[in-house]
């Protein structure tokens, strides 16, 4: 079938047009640029912005389902910004469905909408873990506002599910392995904290699976419908253990210097004030959403994604990482 996938030239966005060609689908990408990775695997690019109503409804003009995964990241920029590319264009996206009638919409969300400060998450699911609060981030903020949106917008005519995967990682990353390795070789990373919070990832080929699963078992009135899952490994770990294992496999120096958390959130409060009054260009080092995260467990229940789509992890964390030395091995030999 002629698929639509927002963001086909993003990390995950890539995995999925990968998978869903090697499925014999035609994926059509919405993207903002145009990329050679996706020209190799044969998918069709349409060049636009979310917040183009128009342009994301002409997109999806033909498709039979939709993968929304494309969405503003990142720990800093306007609100207005965030909020034009996730609620805004999410809305734009629901709006495709029901012009063009399409049935199925799997939308990738986001753990951080259920962000709650300092409050661990531990063995958490969708049921019992609630939407966070007064969210410090506009990422957070609008990723919340997008999900909540897709979950209404289930219907008789159209079967909507939110995957919120935590931590993707792997082979391909070109957005938190290469933050953290030049952190790291420039001596400028620290751990937040004691580091023993324990904390969830996601491989990359594991995100994608959970999509395709979710995608196979989608249907008005089916046990996913409408509802939001927590997508992982299954395999919590230290934080400190997970961040020096990325670090290993990818031939970086370790980490062994820590910051205490009220000052890691003192920091990012000064930065987050600075930045604007200052007018500096990039991200801040730190904000007081991403000291919350960095110091705080987090990880999930895959009961619920198991039982309702059949999602089980393939890639161990073990396995993973193997991949990601050989594939950065060679990408260095290159």
């Amino acid at each position: 079938m002629k698929i639509l996938v927002t963001g086909g030239g993003g990390f995950l966005g890539q995995a999925l047009c990968r998978g869903l060609r090697e499925r014999g689908h035609h994926v059509v990408s919405y993207n903002r640029g145009h990329y050679d990775a996706l020209e190799r695997m044969g998918v069709e690019q349409v060049r636009g912005d979310l917040a183009e109503r128009d342009a994301v409804i002409a997109a999806a003009d033909g498709c039979a389902a939709v993968f929304h995964n494309a969405a503003k990241a990142g720990a800093w920029g306007s609100y207005q910004s965030y909020y034009d590319a996730n609620v805004i264009g999410t809305d734009n996206v629901i709006a495709a469905c029901r012009v063009h009638g399409i049935g199925r919409l799997v939308h990738t969300s986001t753990p951080s909408v259920t962000h709650g400060a300092t409050h661990p998450v531990e063995g958490g699911t969708a049921d019992t873990v609630p939407y966070g609060e007064h969210l410090k981030a506009p990422y957070a903020s609008t990723k919340l506002q997008a999900e909540k949106a897709v979950l209404r917008a289930n219907s008789t005519t159209l079967a909507t599910v939110a995957l919120r995967p935590r931590l993707i990682w792997g082979p391909g990353d070109n957005q938190i392995l290469p933050r953290l390795v030049e952190r790291a070789r420039a001596g400028r990373l620290r751990i937040v904290g004691s580091g023993d919070n324990r904390v969830d990832a996601t491989y990359i080929d594991n995100a994608a699976q959970a999509h395709f699963d979710a995608f196979d078992h989608l249907a008005p009135g089916s046990a996913c419908a409408g509802r939001a899952y927590f997508i992982s490994n299954g395999e919590p770990m230290p934080m400190r253990e997970l961040l020096n294992s990325l670090l290993r496999a990818v031939g970086a120096p370790e980490v062994d210097k820590h910051l205490p958390f009220g000052v890691a959130y003192a920091i990012g409060a000064i930065c987050e004030g600075a930045w604007p009054l200052l007018r500096l260009s990039g991200e801040p080092p730190m904000t007081r959403f991403l000291a919350e995260q960095l110091a705080t467990s987090h990880w999930y229940d895959m009961a619920p994604a198991t039982r309702d789509f059949g999602y089980v992890p393939k890639i161990s964390v073990e396995e993973g990482l193997r991949r990601l030395r050989e594939s950065w091995s060679q990408a260095v030999v290159d």
